[in-house]
């Protein structure tokens, strides 16, 4: 079961260096709003969080 846990705290992690790597600061920030939004069963905040990443990933329509 340790392991297990060690295992998936490193892949989140993981997965959030990725993101700040990649998308920077408000990637993180994004991130944080939609796992906050999940968690707490607030769409508000999840749709918040999903729309900040997704015109992050969308990136200049230019």
């Amino acid at each position: 079961m340790p392991a297990i846990a060690l295992l998936a705290t490193l892949l989140v992690i993981g997965f959030e260096q990725l993101v700040e790597w990649r998308y920077g600061t408000v990637g993180i920030i994004g991130l944080f709003l939609l796992a906050v939004g999940v968690k707490a069963k607030n769409p508000t905040c999840a749709g918040i969080g999903a729309a900040v990443l997704a015109v992050q990933v969308a990136g200049p329509s230019a």
